[in-house]
């Protein structure tokens, strides 16, 4: 009973695991897409900051997304 119980546990938690993923990279691509415009004439310095602030982001996104597995799997 007690091995099922922790199987069960497990697969719930690696479903959990899966969604929150996906869900805060839907979350992510929909913000990204509303700050999607477009600038003409930008200069390489510019570009390459945007670079450095899309990857800070996507860490950024990836840190809350592992902090609430983390969360998640505490809880249990």
């Amino acid at each position: 009973m007690d091995d099922d119980l922790a199987e069960s546990v497990k697969k719930c938690l690696d479903i959990l695991d899966e969604n929150v993923e996906t869900l805060a990279d839907l979350e992510f691509n929909l913000d990204d897409e509303k700050e999607d415009e477009l600038t003409p004439n930008m200069e390489l310095h510019n570009l390459y900051d945007m670079t450095e602030d899309v990857a800070r982001s996507a860490k950024i996104k990836r840190a809350e997304s592992n902090l609430a597995r983390r969360q998640a799997e505490d809880s249990l």
